[in-house]
């Protein structure tokens, strides 16, 4: 009788991954592993976390409590603090610029889709490694290159660049414009042509991995919702992150060789520049077709995240599966003919900005078929609260409170009151940043006893949630209100506005909500890092989880399974199944061995289980007639 499986590309067999001793420098530094790759991506994005956050809160110094001396800032920031112990407002606009680039790029896109589109894809799908184990390294070193030039800028005369994180011209596009405009924007440019080469490096080898090396059984309608997040966030970067490099080649050009692609009629100092025929609106274009499929770069992997462990921790299967997909397609389809509702202000013709709206709030549709589907996988669910479980909760929650001030922006007519007001800053931080962020977090609780064998400190966990989740609604919802109000953002001071006196107590709330939510991060630091050598050993699978990377050893080497890879059966979310003696059946488990919880139509597949050479049961494609 003949049997047959899923096409697999690469050769699974155990003697084609018997791997040598490695040294410290190939298994540390230089690895291939996918998983200590991934650890390289979570550490680096930590310490881009903290330098961001450490931004955020110098910034929000200046904007709480404008008249305070910040001379005791001196010894870290320098010149940067004037003789009279005031912050330079240059550096005020390169700190908002650096924060914004940092989180956005280096932390949410690099640090989250690096870390755990790396760790989870092999283990998730049945691979040995990815598809390409030196691009995989590459990919990594290319974004190390990308942060240490970046980093580089900050100590640098003029300062790094101070033109926004979103770089408009003309303000980047001539060095001579200010201070930040000069190397140090230069530097930006220049990491983030390198960080957008890592991103396409690594979306391709990501890409290829989840379509050729899944393991035997494992169908695209049996992957995880975490691999379809992966895999879908890895072709919206693959498409869109080119459009930004030849943004940013095409500001080059124009800083650096007379070029005029985005400049024309402009007057410094009373001298017209020769440059002629450009136009900024083009950059915004070519910048926000990455811009806003950017935002679901960012959110699609925390929410698939989310999705495996809401089901993991509800003990149910999550709802609506083949749903969860679609709108995942769906947002990712239109994320790419949205980009204009950022630029409901330039002078678009009303017609256009139009159609824009309309399609931006198509797009809050599939957004809420999986809110609706979170929710309905909570319902009555049997909820295990592990730290986790609560950040993937808290998740759900910046979701929608944030998704629905979207609404408000993507009327184009109530867009023209609330553009660059602190509006948009408490939106896009709610709704992008920090559901980003603990879709991050929660991921970072679930997957560290696979990462590093031991358990995170439950205890602290549920600290660092509580503190965190309190403190990011203290910030941002106040800012909507002084938002509709007409607080602008990216201003240095307000003092001399009498307008805005009246704000002057709110904001210093915000900011103290800023620092003290900033300073609980270093629970979550302390936790991180003691737990790695101290913490409480892990068991094989401690949140009884059907995938597969809870077959492999506690520590897993390279290669991740020591034997044959296991076959799959079934989909990932077979918990609390009526019938069944135990609440989870893993993916491994075959229908033959579980008749007292089948469905009708798994009943049938039973027919098809047939034994091979080596005693392990497959699936006869001869009889599937």
């Amino acid at each position: 009788m003949e049997t047959a499986d899923l096409p697999i590309v690469e050769d699974h067999s155990t003697d084609a991954h018997e791997h040598h001793e490695q040294g410290f420098v190939a298994k540390y530094i230089f690895s291939q592993d996918h998983k200590t790759i991934a650890k390289q991506f979570l550490i680096s994005g930590i310490l881009w976390a903290v330098i961001g956050g450490l931004l955020s809160v110098f910034f929000r110094l200046q904007l709480g409590f404008p008249n305070m001396s910040m001379e005791w800032l001196r010894p870290l920031l320098g010149g940067w603090i004037s003789a009279n112990g005031q912050l330079d407002p240059g550096f005020y606009l390169a700190m908002v610029t650096m924060h914004g680039t940092i989180m956005v790029f280096f932390v949410l896109t690099a640090g989250l889709s690096g870390t755990f589109s790396n760790f989870l894809i092999p283990l998730q799908i049945g691979a040995r490694d990815m598809a390409s184990g030196f691009l995989n390294m590459l990919s990594y070193w290319f974004f190390f290159l990308s942060s240490t030039i970046m980093f580089i800028s900050f100590f640098i005369s003029t300062g790094p660049a101070s033109g926004g994180w979103v770089i408009y011209p003309p303000l980047s596009a001539l060095p001579q414009a200010m201070a930040g405009s000069g190397l140090g924007m230069t530097l930006w440019l220049v990491a983030m042509a390198f960080f957008i080469i890592s991103t396409l490096v690594g979306g391709i080898n990501y890409v290829t991995t989840v379509i050729n090396l899944r393991t035997d059984g494992m169908t695209f309608s049996k992957l995880p919702l975490t691999i379809w997040a992966f895999f879908l966030t890895a072709i919206i970067g693959i498409l869109s992150f080119p459009v930004l490099l030849s943004a940013a080649l095409l500001l080059i050009l124009d800083r650096s060789f007379g070029t005029s692609f985005y400049l024309s009629e402009i007057y410094i100092g009373g001298e017209a520049l020769p440059n002629l025929g450009g136009s900024p609106i083009l950059f915004q274009h070519l910048f926000w077709f990455l811009g806003h499929p950017e935002v679901y770069i960012v959110l699609l992997p925390s929410l698939g995240i989310t999705s495996e462990i809401i089901s993991t921790n509800s003990r149910k299967p999550i709802f609506g599966y083949k749903a969860m997909i679609g709108s995942m397609i769906g947002i990712g389809f239109l994320s790419f003919i949205v980009w204009a509702h950022h630029m409901f202000v330039t002078g678009m013709n009303p017609f256009l900005g139009s159609i824009f709206m309309l399609l931006t709030l198509i797009i809050a549709i599939p957004s809420a078929i999986k809110v609706f589907n979170y929710i309905a996988t909570l319902w009555q669910g049997n909820i295990v609260f592990t730290p986790a479980m609560l950040f993937s909760i808290g998740l759900v929650s910046f979701f929608i409170s944030g998704g629905l001030t979207g609404i408000f922006m993507g009327n184009s007519a109530l867009d023209i009151q609330l553009h660059d007001t602190y509006f948009i800053v408490a939106h896009f931080h709610l709704v992008m940043g920090s559901a980003a962020f603990f879709g991050m977090l929660a991921g970072v609780y679930h997957w560290f006893p696979k990462m590093f064998g031991r358990m995170m400190d439950a205890k602290l966990g549920y600290i660092h949630f509580w503190l965190s989740f309190i403190g990011i609604y203290l910030i941002f919802f106040p800012m909507h209100y002084i938002g509709i109000a007409g607080f602008p953002r990216r201003y240095y001071s307000f003092t001399n506005f009498d307008a805005f006196s009246s704000f002057t107590d709110l904001n210093a709330f915000i900011s103290i909500a800023a620092i003290a939510t900033f300073v609980a991060q270093f629970i979550f630091l302390f936790n991180f890092f003691y737990s790695i050598f101290r913490g409480k050993k892990a068991t094989a699978n401690p949140w009884k989880s059907n995938a597969l990377e809870w077959t492999t050893p506690i520590n897993p080497g390279h290669g991740n399974w020591p034997g044959d890879i296991p076959k799959v059966y079934r989909w990932p979310y077979d918990y609390s199944k009526p019938g069944a003696p135990d609440d989870f059946i893993p993916q491994t488990v075959p229908f033959s061995d579980t008749p007292e919880s089948n469905l009708p139509h798994e009943n049938e597949l039973i027919k098809l289980e047939v034994k091979d050479d080596d005693d392990a049961i497959v699936i006869n494609t001869n009889d599937k007639e």
